[in-house]
Formats: structure tokens, C-alpha cells, sequence
């Protein structure tokens, strides 16, 4: 009978340890405990429109990619959460993935909104190991951009809920815009490929709840979208002579070998997106000389002066610039296909 007893009682223990550590492993979420290795933020004015848009209206495409730590103390297999603009009422998802190693695709999770937190929530596919890092992507369209006749405004804010260990935010000024303003002005200014600017910020050690706030202007008729008009222009750099960018991506999603599939609906997008910021990668070059939120690397002239940003010489650029587009003409012509090419592309991002 004692036996009988002893043996009830270590089942008991047994039981309940295993269930604590899974509570543990559940947990409650708490932000400050998954600060960012790193964060990039896209800002997309009139860059594209969802399904169903209302045509009258401008839209503002977000997209978040960062890098968490798990620095709870413990494994952690429950939901995360993300700040968004709820209360936005032409507010939509347009993804929510994760990247399950550092060579591989994106894959999308399901998501959940909370009206009552102003966030959307999701759990990864795997336990994130206490000390490891977790990668995912958010975007997601907008639209906070007032108008008056041609004139089009509107003011971003991100405020951290965890510490962010180096923070890069680039703006997108949509094609056949004038006048387009940022107040504070841009670090550095960039081109695509198709006469596209773009202004990028970069910031290190930002604190818990410190705000990055930037108000934006341009003049521009109508609400047509950059990738539309992109699609019907031809590239400058001439790396894709004679092509348009329908030509690029078009043909049904098939490559100019027979019957070979490149790219779907989605994929297309994604390789639309990557065409117009070719031009843009010199960005993730500069990765090494970030600008510290209080304390400024950059001088007047807008040329950065830290001894960081050795690696990014003429160069180095100009070589990886290189190795991108010649990725860019493989996939075009069916030499690789797309997953190929987006894990390529990740390696050399």
C-alpha cells in the first residue's frame, strides 16, 4: 500500500513539474523581454494597393522586418504580439510570416487582432530557445495620408516596446511625386533603378518607448500606385535593356524558357518590390556606421564620418550591387527560380 502511495505521490510530481514548465514555456508575453537585435522599417507611400482599396483614397504600406532575442530566462512557446494601427479604418494585413533559418523563405503564420491592445498577435511555429533570436516579417497597409488638392501629408511614429539594438527606417518617396519633403531630413538619399528616391535613417541603442516620429509631404495627382507605374517604364541602369518591368515580371508568371513557372500573384510582388529598390541595397552596405538616436555620426554635408563605415567603400558596394543584379537577370531568365533567389538574396542582404 505504501508503495502504492509513494507511487501515486511521484506521478503527482512528476505531472505537475511537467505541466509548470509548460506554463513557464507558455508564459505571458512581455515585450521588454524580447528587446531587437535588429529592426528595419519600410514606409511606402501609394507603393501599391490591396484588393477592394477604395480608389479615391491613398494608401501607406508598412513593412517591419526584425530580429528578437528571447531574454525571458526560459524557453518560450507562446503567442508574440506587434503594435498596429487598429483604430485606422482602411487598416489591412497584407502578411505575417516568420523565417525559419537564415537560408530560407519566409513562411506565413496565422494571426489574430486585438482591438482592445491595438496589436496583432501570432505564434511562431517552434519554441524559441531562451539566448536565441527569432526572425519574422509584418506588413501591413494604411492610410493616416491627408490630402488637398495635389498636396498629400502625413506623420509616421514608431515607439519601440523593447529595447532595439540597431534600428534602420527607410522611406519610399512614391514615382511622379514632387516636392516630397521629410522633417528630420534623411541621413542619406539613394536611387533605384527607376529614378526612385529613397531616405534612410539608422539608429543604434534605441530605449524602450522612445518615439521615432517624421512628418512627410509631396505633391502628386492622382493615386497611382508606384509599382504601376514602374511596370510600365524601363529601367535605367541597363542591366534589364529593352525590358519593362511587365516584362520582368509579367508573362503570367512563366520565364521566357517554356513552361517554366517563376512567380505567382504573390511572388510577383515580391519581385516587383525587389526590382524597384535594387538600386537601394547600397542601404544594407552602410549597415556598419549606424547613427546613435542621441549621438550623431554623421556630419552637415550629410557623408558619414565614423571609422564603422570602412566596409562600405565604393568599392564593396559596387560588387555587391553587382552580384545582386546579375541574380536579379538570372531569375528573369529561368536560370534559378524563386526560391532560389530570395535565399541568394538573403545571404548577400
Amino acid at each position: 500500500m505504501l508503495k502504492k502511495w509513494l507511487s501515486v505521490i511521484m506521478a503527482v510530481i512528476i505531472g505537475g513539474s511537467i505541466f509548470l514548465h509548460h506554463a513557464q514555456a507558455e508564459g505571458e508575453y512581455r515585450a521588454e523581454d524580447f528587446p531587437y537585435k535588429e529592426l528595419s522599417i519600410q514606409v511606402m507611400p501609394e507603393f501599391d494597393y490591396p484588393e477592394g482599396w477604395p480608389e479615391d483614397k491613398p494608401s501607406l504600406l508598412n513593412a517591419f522586418y526584425g530580429t528578437i532575442t528571447n531574454n525571458s530566462g526560459q524557453d518560450y512557446s507562446g503567442e508574440l504580439e506587434f503594435p498596429v494601427p487598429l483604430s485606422d479604418k482602411d487598416f489591412q494585413v497584407y502578411l505575417v510570416a516568420e523565417f525559419p533559418a537564415d537560408n530560407q523563405s519566409e513562411v506565413q503564420r496565422p494571426y489574430e487582432l486585438n482591438k482592445a491592445k491595438n496589436t496583432l498577435i501570432w505564434k511562431p511555429a517552434e519554441v524559441i530557445k531562451q539566448g536565441s533570436s527569432y526572425q519574422f516579417v509584418i506588413e501591413y497597409y494604411s492610410n493616416p495620408i491627408a490630402v488637398t488638392d495635389t498636396e498629400k501629408k502625413f506623420d509616421f511614429q514608431f515607439i519601440p516596446e523593447a529595447s532595439v539594438e540597431k534600428l534602420d527606417i527607410i522611406f519610399y518617396n512614391p514615382m511622379n511625386s514632387t516636392e516630397f519633403t521629410l522633417d528630420p531630413k534623411a541621413q542619406n538619399v539613394t536611387g533605384t533603378d527607376y529614378g526612385q528616391e529613397l531616405h534612410l535613417y539608422q539608429y543604434t541603442d534605441v530605449l524602450k518607448g522612445e518615439p521615432v516620429s517624421y512628418s512627410t509631404s509631396y505633391k502628386k495627382e492622382g493615386n497611382e500606385s508606384t509599382l504601376s507605374i514602374i511596370s510600365k517604364q524601363t529601367p535605367e541602369d541597363g542591366t534589364h535593356a529593352g525590358l519593362t518591368a511587365t516584362d520582368q515580371v509579367g508573362n503570367n508568371g512563366l520565364s521566357t524558357s517554356e513552361n517554366q513557372p517563376i512567380i505567382g500573384t504573390a511572388g510577383a510582388f515580391i519581385i516587383g518590390l525587389s526590382i524597384c529598390i535594387a538600386g537601394a541595397f547600397v542601404f544594407f552596405g552602410l549597415r556598419g556606421a549606424k547613427e546613435s538616436k542621441y549621438s550623431s555620426n554623421v556630419s552637415s554635408n550629410g557623408r558619414n564620418t565614423s571609422k564603422k563605415g570602412a566596409r562600405t567603400s565604393s568599392a564593396s558596394v559596387k560588387s555587391l550591387d553587382e552580384e545582386k543584379k546579375l541574380l536579379r537577370n538570372k531569375l528573369m531568365t529561368g536560370k534559378i527560380d524563386e526560391k532560389t533567389y530570395e535565399e541568394r538574396m538573403k545571404k548577400l542582404i
